[in-house]
């Protein structure tokens, strides 16, 4: 009797954790489905019936390449570096060894661990399931942020791994990012009257207002609950709420003031990170899925006082006390060098 009481919550688990796989299946059916239909409108408008049938046909190729190598993708974009335990910084290793601690304590296969040359700090993490996950910081992220706060951000991190979050984040960003290109090229091969083309000029000045729009709010529908309970279960797995507010408040400070070329070039990326990396000037604000940091804030304090966490001083740094200009890293790893803003900044 007493065995079958310890099975059955173990077994209600089991039945959760296997709902939510088959959801975020399910959910990543839709969005592809959403997306390849997006697509073919795309090439539709620009080449009717014939530009339709070779954009779908495109999107069929895109989405199960997407599937398979769209986390290779998103790390070698990012310039994405695997680091482990034997790494010549102190502040690197503990980070290893953090994420691998936490990963084992959060019952997970033990991810790829890496870090991205950008003075920005953030963070994201990437791949099809968590036996094939990656989680990533950057430099800045390690350089300004104390151990505490970088591990309620990675164990964040963590936590959409164990949601099976990153599929959908992975596949949303390669596949947005191609339609948005679509929609630039249409300004190239559309720009004169073509009376056989649907809709002409108007037709591909309404293409390129409408094809990001409508990626962008594919992501915002996927994205602004899922962080809310990244950050719930992040808190848990790290046992620190305030860890994580405390770091989200920086990095949101620095991140409005530090560029991010990379991200400003693939803007569709921008929902993977743990805060917006855009600096939301132009079409960037069509790619702003995150909730207000203050909001995110307020659960997190809200959850340490029934954690029975106490609250610790705003961490937000005074603006003055922002660089404006990337700073020095001390993690040995070369930092983003001053580049142009990309197309949407």
């Amino acid at each position: 009797m007493a065995s079958n009481s310890r099975l059955k919550p173990r077994r209600q688990k089991n039945r959760m954790i296997a709902d939510g796989t088959t959801m975020n299946h399910l959910k990543t059916f839709i969005l592809l489905a959403a997306l390849t239909a997006l697509f073919g409108g795309v090439g539709y408008l620009i080449g009717g019936a014939t530009g339709m049938a070779v954009a779908l046909v495109f999107a069929g190729g895109m989405n199960l390449f997407s599937y398979w190598n769209a986390d290779k993708i998103v790390l070698k974009m990012y310039r994405a570096q695997p680091v482990d335990e034997q790494h010549p910084n102190a502040v690197v290793r503990n980070y290893v060894a953090d994420v691998r601690q936490m990963a084992r304590d959060a019952g997970l296969p033990q991810p790829q661990v890496a870090i991205i040359p950008s003075d920005q700090p953030n963070a994201f993490a990437t791949g099809r399931n968590p036996e094939r996950a990656a989680v990533c910081a950057t430099t800045g992220l390690l350089d300004m942020l104390t151990r505490e706060e970088v591990r309620g951000v990675m164990a964040h991190e963590l936590a959409h791994v164990k949601n099976r979050d990153t599929l959908i984040m992975t596949v949303t960003a390669t596949i947005a990012g191609a339609i948005a290109a679509l929609a630039n090229f249409a300004l190239f091969f559309g720009g004169g009257e073509d009376r056989e083309r649907p809709g002409g000029v108007i037709g591909t000045l309404a293409l390129m207002i409408l094809a990001p729009m409508a990626a962008g709010l594919v992501q915002m529908a996927i994205s602004r609950g899922r962080e809310y309970e990244a950050d719930r279960i992040g808190a848990e797995i790290a046992g620190d709420p305030q860890a994580l507010a405390s770091a989200l408040q920086k990095i949101d400070a620095y991140a409005k003031r530090i560029h991010n070329p990379t991200a400003e070039r693939n803007p569709a990326s921008g929902q993977m990170f743990i805060i917006n990396p855009l600096a939301g000037r132009g079409a960037d604000n069509l790619f702003s899925t995150h909730p207000a940091t203050v909001n995110r804030v307020r659960a997190l304090a809200e959850l340490g006082a029934m954690m029975g966490v106490r609250p610790r001083a705003a961490a937000t740094p005074p603006a003055s006390a922002v660089p404006v200009t990337p700073r020095r890293a001390t993690t040995g790893v070369p930092t983003t060098p001053i580049e142009p803003r990309g197309p949407w900044g």
